[in-house]
């Protein structure tokens, strides 16, 4: 089975659990062993579903480094899965090139979502890759680095002086 499709099919059961609150990990079993009318699920969604439950919340924490307009929790429940699945390709699975996690999340996006939301995951998304390509090896932690707006020795702040730049619009969600 391509791995378009797995994709697809790991996006509705990360939907399904997303909806319904329902733990990412038991809903991949309940998948498994009764599939209902759908076929079986392939093994690369299942591998997709279990890296993102895996590493939810770091890849939750990259995306809302790298979103300038939403974070992750505020998503439409879709775009935010699709997000998950493609950042899970980009940082933990070494077998899918960034571009093809980006285009496969483009695809399901313009079959899936509004207008706008391509043009705001691939905006994230290439985020997300340019900041991978800049950190050194084994950079990814899986805590974030703890602020504190404690002078150091040199009596600074980790906080900005100024304000951040305003967001690309890349990268912004447009809002009616």
């Amino acid at each position: 089975m391509a791995r378009s499709t797995a994709r697809k099919r790991a996006l509705n059961t990360l939907y399904e659990a997303d909806e319904k609150g329902q733990d990412i990990l038991s809903l991949l079993d309940e998948r498994i062993a009764h599939p209902g009318a759908q076929t079986p699920l392939p093994d690369y969604a299942i591998d997709i579903v279990k890296g993102v439950a895996e590493h939810r919340r770091q890849i939750d924490m990259t995306l809302d480094d790298h979103s300038t307009g939403w974070k992750v929790r505020r998503m439409g429940v879709v775009d935010r899965n699709i997000l998950r699945i493609a950042a899970w390709e980009i940082l933990f699975n070494d077998e899918v090139p960034d571009k093809v996690a980006i285009d496969e999340a483009l695809a399901l996006a313009k079959t899936l979502c509004d207008d706008d939301s391509p043009a705001f995951i691939h905006g994230l998304l290439s985020a997300v890759c340019n900041a991978k390509s800049t950190e050194p090896a084994g950079s990814v932690d899986d805590e974030p680095a703890e602020e504190s707006n404690e002078p150091d020795q040199s009596g600074q702040t980790d906080f900005p002086a100024s304000e951040p730049a305003a967001p690309s619009a890349e990268t912004q969600p447009m809002v009616d």
